[in-house]
């Protein structure tokens, strides 16, 4: 039996999916010969639209020209179906990674509302405590401005503010309680300066 170069002319395709072949008797001395690649990896439907190829011609023929004919048509249809494969890949990642970007994006808007909801919440207590006078506690009370960089200037001002109602409290106490003291002290040495031997007795005669 003579020896063919038909699968060594297949390898040589260098393809890649499933080479779909249907062979069928025309009329006459013809045959018909329907070729076709299909890409089971490539998840485009796209594919699907590519139509198989059809030869038609005598034994000769398609001995002579038929990987000739197909050769081109079936190496464009693989690379298409190669790259449609890729693109979809990439879509499926692009997808991913879409949907990655989204929920870091929900996560950090999450944070930020919910820092923005205790800065108000801890400024609101803040203005309640100035309002009954506690000073002291209110200014303790203030957030820190390292963990608000972006209101930190509002606080810095807001700490000072504070400290100004409660500061001149403390040490105006103690100029009281010195000056209280004094008026004190200054009776306790005129009563010791007074010598009770040196008061003039009564005589009869002033009598």
């Amino acid at each position: 039996m003579e020896t063919t170069n038909f699968f060594s002319n297949v390898a040589a395709l260098n393809i890649t999916g499933d080479l779909q072949l249907t062979i069928r008797k025309g009329a006459e001395n013809n045959w018909i010969v329907s070729v076709m690649l299909n890409n089971e990896q490539c998840g485009d439907d796209a594919r699907k639209l590519i139509p198989p190829l059809n030869l038609r011609g005598t034994t000769d023929e398609l001995d002579s020209g038929f990987f000739e004919r197909i050769t081109t048509p079936m190496q464009i249809a693989s690379g298409l179906m190669v790259d449609m494969e890729g693109f979809m890949k990439q879509v499926e990642e692009a997808k991913k990674q879409s949907a990655m970007e989204k929920d870091k994006a929900d996560r950090e808007r999450k944070e930020k509302e919910a820092k923005e909801k205790k800065y108000k919440e801890t400024m609101q207590k803040v203005d309640e405590l100035e309002k009954e006078g506690k000073y002291r506690d209110a200014w303790m009370k203030v957030p820190d401005p390292t963990e608000y960089p972006e209101q930190a200037e509002i606080i810095r001002k807001r700490k000072s503010a504070l400290s100004a109602q409660f500061a001149p409290d403390l040490f105006g106490g103690t100029s009281t309680e010195v000056a209280n003291e004094e008026p004190q002290r200054e009776d306790i040495d005129t009563e010791e300066e007074t010598d009770p031997e040196e008061v003039p007795e009564l005589s009869e005669d002033d009598n």
